[in-house]
């Protein structure tokens, strides 16, 4: 029996279910987009979004990754069926490799390994493993760290508590590694989490020397810490796919540690939108490792049930392939070296400015991202100039270019000369 025109019920805000849901706020950096593309000047610059622009300021798909798409095109025994729950096999274990630098047997009977929506699906997959599993009080994340760690945390694991470790030394610009370890070894507790970032670190770009990489690792095997590695970046930060991994394979050489790594194939190969990551658990057995993975099968299935097929496809031709392998190694190449170029452009154009501060930090930091140093002031400043960068101050150096270099730098040279605040100020 329907109801006439006249007795439809009316729903209204204050009868609607969802009245008292609370409206979350936006991403800032999505936000931040939105207002560069709004913005009429004709001369602007943006240092937002962590992707890869080329010279022109374009995307750029890498030039081995075209050719692969146009052999998978053509290829007859393509199709579309749904992967296993685990992902693309060829492509799950080149990712393994990849990151582990080929494993022996032996390694590789204890890393059990899945693929995931890119590496934030990995991140999210491995806190609900964590949580699930291990049950932990705390983790420890840097501070600061990649915005949406803590959303994830929020999401996946609510009741495990984010402690913050010192990492960045506003005086200074560089890291805090004295603040970060005493706080570690006062503070931390075994059984807790401690969220590490493999290279490049989002959004500083400030990375511990390898010697204090063998401190932090000393540091969890004493303290009984959990360390679960965020691999974002491996390849394009210095653009040598082994130096990006050595604080992983450090950790895994110990062979007393236990360890998951969430990696992301979205920098390295140019796959942004195609969500291609993995999700690796090292364990002390083989046997530990199978009932763990069969669990984070468990989990992905209840999630995602399969993850997607084309992006991986395209990672497995490449790594599986010696010639493809060593032109995308040159594709790195080129986006890292571009980066190196433009942090030691930028540097140059402060210090024919003459300044004021310090900014050596700017060269001294690696991959896409720089803390600048910047005060919120002073960047929202900068907008007023029409250049966009995130209000903490980290700038995406991949926005740069060689025709809004010298922009960017006379910009900032403006703020901070009316500001009277330089950032690390020269002794």
């Amino acid at each position: 029996m329907g109801y006439t025109r006249e007795e439809l019920p009316i729903h209204t805000k204050s009868t609607s279910l969802f009245h008292n849901v609370e409206t979350m706020p936006g991403d800032p950096i999505f936000g931040l987009m939105a207002l560069y593309a709004k913005d009429p000047a004709e001369k602007k610059a943006s240092l937002t979004i962590g992707v890869y622009r080329d010279e022109e300021g374009k995307p750029w798909v890498l030039p081995t990754v075209k050719k692969v798409e146009k052999m998978i095109a053509e290829d007859v025994a393509t199709n579309h069926e749904y992967l296993p729950m685990e992902g693309l096999l060829p492509f799950v274990e080149s990712a393994r490799d990849l990151l582990f630098g080929n494993p022996s047997p032996s390694l590789t009977s204890r890393i059990g390994s899945l693929q995931t929506i890119s590496g934030t699906g990995a991140v999210h997959l491995g806190a609900r493993f964590l949580n699930d599993t291990l049950s932990p009080k705390r983790i420890w994340v840097s501070d600061p760290t990649w915005g949406n760690h803590h959303a994830i945390f929020d999401v996946a694991a609510p009741n495990v508590e984010q402690k913050m470790y010192p990492y960045y030394d506003s005086a200074t610009c560089s890291l805090n590694f004295t603040g970060m370890m005493e706080t570690l070894e006062r503070d931390a507790q075994p059984g807790d989490l401690i969220l590490l970032h493999a290279c490049a670190h989002n959004p500083t770009g400030i990375d511990p020397t390898k010697e204090q990489w063998e401190k932090i690792a000393d540091l969890c095997e004493r303290k009984h810490l959990f360390p679960f590695f965020d691999s974002a970046y491996q390849g394009f930060a210095s653009g040598d796919v082994d130096e990006d991994a050595w604080a992983v394979r450090h950790f895994v050489s110990r062979g007393t540690l236990e360890l998951v790594v969430a990696q992301s194939f979205s920098k390295n190969f140019g796959l942004y939108g195609q969500r291609v990551g993995a999700f690796h658990i090292v364990a002390a057995d083989q046997e530990s490792k199978d009932k763990a993975l069969s669990l984070l099968i468990h989990l992905q299935r209840a999630e995602i049930s399969n993850p997607p097929v084309y992006g991986a496809r395209i990672v497995a031709f490449i790594l599986r392939n010696e010639e493809l392998k060593r032109e995308w190694e040159q594709d790195l190449l080129i986006m890292s070296g571009r980066i190196k170029a433009m942090r030691a452009a930028l540097y140059g154009e402060l210090q024919a400015l003459q300044t004021p501060g310090n900014w050596e930090h700017i060269v001294n930091q690696n991959g896409m991202f720089s803390y600048t140093g910047l005060s919120e002031k002073q960047v929202l400043a900068l907008r007023k100039e029409h250049i966009y960068l995130l209000t903490s101050g980290r700038a995406s150096i991949s926005g740069l270019n060689s025709e809004n270099v010298k922009m960017v730098a006379q910009a900032i040279d403006k703020v901070v000369r009316e500001s009277g605040d330089a950032p690390a100020p020269a002794a």
